[in-house]
């Protein structure tokens, strides 16, 4: 019987990172953020707009133009470099990114159809320091997904992957009400074989560690149900893994904290009215209750 845990803010309050006072931008790492294109570059905004509130140094996206666009507008913190059409220039420029990177996000707002959606993927599973693999990343194909599962399981440090019970039914070849009638059991076996954090996306979120342990956000909340709530999600675990947390306390704390701003904007706007950029304004909120950032004498 795996070990299960409920996220609480006892648990949270102690995986905060550290956050020295004489600290510069290159002490909070750089957190990249491959995600958007010409008709999803809300994806990337979502992300990117969580990991630049995440409190990493430097937030750069790796994108399209369309997308780069939309992030200047609306983010612009954010660094930006264009994404080449031509698969060597596209692995060349990542790698070099992915140097100077101390976590990476792939996948919100891109196709699994995108040409180079597998290249690219195993480029950051081989290169990055911290790889976060969400959306259009979790490559349901049997030839891909075989290959991308040996990356997965070579690492060194644990991947993310951020299925939701769709999606993870997908990677398993198996009906949803299949995966519904064992999600803790079938995230653990996949954490496991594959040397991956596994966060389970439902009003149930499970966090599966390789190491066999379970934990679970049991706080339902339907203003989570649309479209991009993931990809905040996904970015809130990249900024924190870009300070320099472990895999599955930068999972567990984005869930807490990402659940902790949904009610906060459920209170404020009620379920039915709230959207995703709202989780973003509520984070601040979501630290507090978290009790992170105490230490700032915030009011």
């Amino acid at each position: 019987m795996a070990e299960t845990v409920i996220l609480d803010r006892e648990l949270i309050s102690g995986f905060e990172p550290v956050r020295p006072e004489d600290g510069h931008k290159n002490t909070f790492g750089t957190a990249l953020i491959c995600a958007g294109s010409e008709f999803m570059t809300g994806a990337a905004v979502m992300a990117t707009g969580s990991a630049l509130r995440s409190g990493a140094g430097l937030v750069r996206v790796f994108s399209d133009e369309k997308t780069l666009d939309a992030i200047r507008v609306t983010e612009p913190c954010a660094l930006l470099s264009l994404r080449p059409s031509g698969t060597a220039d596209l692995l060349r420029s990542a790698k070099l990114l992915l140097k100077t990177s101390a976590a990476a996000l792939i996948g919100p707002g891109i196709p699994q159809d995108y040409r180079d959606m597998e290249a690219l993927t195993g480029c950051i599973l081989e290169n990055a320091a911290n790889a976060v693999l969400d959306a259009g990343a979790l490559i349901d194909k049997p030839d891909v997904l075989s290959r991308l599962k040996v990356l997965l399981a070579a690492r060194e440090v644990s991947a993310v992957i951020t299925p939701h019970i769709g999606e993870f039914a997908r990677l398993l070849r198996l009906s949803k009400s299949e995966v519904m009638a064992d999600p803790e059991g079938l995230a653990l076996k996949f954490a496991e074989e594959n040397n991956t954090v596994v966060v389970l996306k439902s009003a149930r979120t499970l966090i599966a560690t390789p190491d066999g342990k379970l934990y679970v956000n049991d706080v339902p909340n339907s203003g989570l149900a649309k479209g991009g709530s993931g990809d905040v999600l996904a970015g809130l675990i990249t900024g924190f893994l870009a300070q320099g947390m472990e895999p599955y306390k930068a999972a567990c704390s984005a869930v807490y904290i990402h659940s902790k701003a949904g009610e906060a904007a459920a209170n404020e706007t009620g379920t039915r009215a709230m959207i995703p950029s709202d989780l973003i304004a509520y984070l601040p909120d979501a630290y507090m209750d978290a009790g992170w950032g105490c230490n700032d004498d915030w009011e």
